[in-house]
């Protein structure tokens, strides 16, 4: 089981049941899953681009991403319907956990110049979303075979 699933169902759900007058532990707020999304313009037109973003996103999840594609076409941005766009995975369970562990222990307090997270990332069903401007603050990502810094986001569901 992984350290902060075991310090949520030990630790965090009781307290919250306590101070919130839940009346059973199935009303404590949970997460559900974490979606890392990672858009490549550049994708469009060259193909290398996009194994790029796919291999970091593997690295960075631990599982293979999904690569998502244009639903409409955009004549300013030369795209058309079905073209790659960029990658998503959607992280849940045990996964879940572990990537929340090591992004709050280990990949944010790497950004520079961090100041904490705002809490205006909240949208009005508890979701927090974040977008992070490099790829290399994961311990996974080695800085010397980064092709190109990507950014990515990160919704907390």
């Amino acid at each position: 089981m992984p350290r902060l699933r075991d310090h949520y169902n030990n630790v965090i759900n009781p307290a919250m049941k306590e101070q919130f007058g839940y009346a059973n532990a199935m009303l404590v707020p949970k997460l559900e899953k974490i979606v890392l999304n990672m858009g490549v313009g550049e994708a469009s037109q060259d193909r290398k681009k996009i194994e790029g973003a796919v291999s970091d996103m593997t690295l960075i999840s631990g599982q293979k991403p999904i690569v998502t594609r244009a639903k409409k076409s955009i004549a300013t941005y030369k795209l058309r319907d079905g073209m790659i766009v960029g990658c998503k995975v959607t992280l849940r369970r045990d996964r879940m956990f572990e990537f929340l562990d090591r992004l709050v222990t280990v990949a944010l307090p790497r950004v520079r110049d961090f100041r904490g997270l705002s809490t205006k990332s909240f949208d009005g069903r508890g979701n927090y979303a974040l977008g992070i401007t490099e790829q290399i603050i994961f311990p996974e990502i080695d800085y010397d075979q980064v092709d190109q810094i990507r950014g990515m986001d990160i919704v907390i569901c």
